[in-house]
């Protein structure tokens, strides 16, 4: 009986140690110990394989079998993609720090796997796996995954379709982990050349996926940080961008996949635009004059094109001036009174009322950029031409403005605010999204043509008041509200120039 039990209990290890050996296949469901099992068994390849790759390093074929059972395992540890719940076991033993050596192998083969596999590993839209994600994610960071990735990208060569998918691959692992760490887009930006790289290969020429992809990724890391903003200008990225996007001023896009990088190349050189040092790179590379090019072309980048002046001369007064100096003034003047180039795109509300939003915006920067002189002339000058139609305009889209607010402010006002729990910060935000910025922008453009003391024109402004039952006071309540609230994102100084302009034009009203 004891020799039987103990041949009983030998048979039992050996199978516990084929178990440990061959990794489970085809399961419904990972519990911990055959997940276990997966990462054990694909830690004894590589650890096989980079034994054999030491000890035959001039004869690949001594080591190509490891290589391929590497290659097997690795893809088996896809199945662990759908028990995110086991990660922060997993990366207790290890998985985060094993994949990331995967990444550095020297066979672009496997470290493109260790890039396919990250790329499921970190990608979720669960809630409830977000915690095992995230896990996995910090451990990755910790692992130096971030420099492997952006290393990865420069050894492998998109003309090779395998390393192309593997370029895809990198990317979308560096999009999951900043989308579940987003401070990873300030931190992988300053420790790796990313930046550089996505640069390199929006200005390539040619388009495929991988430039749309990078195309994204870029504008996802400068959105939301003034810190990748600046890197990217001092690493002559305005120009970069504006070289990217200047294929496209006298043609559009053929494909949906290549209009949508064009407006992320757009996203981006909005966003670069947000520093003014980088407003100052604009300007010397014939940011403005571009974008009048691509304005005059009437191609469908046209109101990204408004879009990206907008965000240049807003508190920028050096490209307000270059914008007159460049004859922009009629261009922008024909946006202004409704005279868009027609196509599918520009025919939806939503899209005009964006564009119509922007060149109001634009509009008011001028006044607020260009406050003497010959240019300021010529800015005022236009709401004279034909019998004052500019200013039938400005009064157009002062009632329209102004009854969306006065329709917002009656609904809420109407509803049980103490349910709501709607405070005066809140009312306020729910008025900006009805147009009141917009509004304020128009008030403040009326209160700059009345400030010129110009009597053709204030009779004009008295006399359409008058028609819509307005009065002087209602364009100063609005001016009012503006100054009341003007922010100080821009520095106390700029705050207190803007409500000191302010001021003096409620005062000239």
């Amino acid at each position: 009986m004891d020799a039987a039990a103990a041949a009983a209990a030998a048979q039992k290890r050996k199978r516990a140690d084929q178990d440990e050996e061959q990794a489970p296949d085809g399961l419904d469901v990972l519990d911990l110990r055959a997940a276990k099992r997966l990462l054990i068994s694909f830690e004894r390849r590589l650890k096989d394989n980079l034994e054999a790759r030491m000890k035959h390093p001039e004869d690949p074929a001594r080591f190509a079998d490891s290589e391929l059972a590497l290659h097997a395992e690795t893809d088996r540890l896809r199945l662990l993609a759908g028990a995110p719940e086991l990660f922060p076991d997993l990366v207790l033993l290890g998985l985060a720090s094993s994949l990331s050596s995967l990444l550095t192998h020297e066979n672009a083969d496997l470290a493109a796997a260790a890039a396919s596999l990250l790329a499921d590993l970190t990608d979720s839209d669960d809630p409830s796996d977000l915690a095992g994600v995230q896990a996995l994610a910090d451990a990755l960071v910790n692992a130096n995954a971030l420099d492997l990735l952006v290393h990865n990208l420069s050894r492998l060569s998109e003309a090779d379709p395998d390393e192309a998918e593997a370029v895809h691959h990198s990317l979308a692992v560096l999009e999951n982990l900043i989308d579940l760490r987003p401070h990873l887009a300030d931190l992988v930006c300053d420790r790796t050349k990313i930046l550089r790289w996505l640069l390199a290969r929006v200005k390539a020429r040619d388009f495929e996926a991988n430039k749309q992809y990078a195309s994204e990724i870029l504008a996802i890391l400068l959105q939301n940080s003034p810190a990748n903003q600046k890197r990217l200008g001092q690493m002559n990225g305005v120009d970069g961008l504006l070289q990217a996007v200047a294929m496209y001023k006298s043609r559009d896009p053929r494909t949906t996949d290549e209009e949508e990088m064009l407006e992320n190349l757009f996203d981006c050189l909005c966003c670069v635009l947000m520093p003014v040092e980088n407003k100052e790179r604009f300007v010397k590379a014939e940011g403005v004059e571009l974008m009048i090019i691509i304005m005059k072309q009437k191609k469908s980048a046209y109101s990204s094109a408004i879009r990206t002046l907008d965000f240049a001369m807003t508190r920028f007064p050096p490209a307000c001036e270059r914008f007159v100096d460049v004859l922009g003034l009629k261009t922008a003047f024909a946006a202004f009174m409704g005279k868009i180039p027609s196509n599918k795109k520009n025919k939806t509300e939503s899209y005009q009322e964006e564009l119509e939003e922007r060149i109001i915006s634009l509009v008011a920067s001028l006044f607020g950029g260009i406050t003497k002189g010959s240019r300021r002339i010529r800015l005022l000058g236009k709401f004279v031409e034909n019998e004052c139609e500019k200013i039938d305009r400005l009064m157009e889209l002062y009632i329209r403005y102004s009854e969306r607010v006065k329709a917002e402010t009656e609904r809420f006002e109407s509803l049980d605010l103490d349910d709501l729990e709607m405070d005066d910060d809140e009312k306020y935000n729910r008025k900006l999204e009805a147009g009141l910025y917009t509004l304020q922008l128009v008030a403040l453009i009326l209160g700059h043509i009345w400030l010129s003391g110009n009597s053709q024109m204030r009779t004009r402004i008295e006399l359409l008041l008058r028609q819509n039952k307005l009065t002087k006071d209602d364009v100063k309540d609005i001016l009012q509200e503006y100054h009341d609230n003007i922010g100080d994102l821009d520095g106390p100084e700029e705050k207190e120039r803007a409500q000191g302009r302010t001021k003096e034009i409620i005062g000239a009203l």
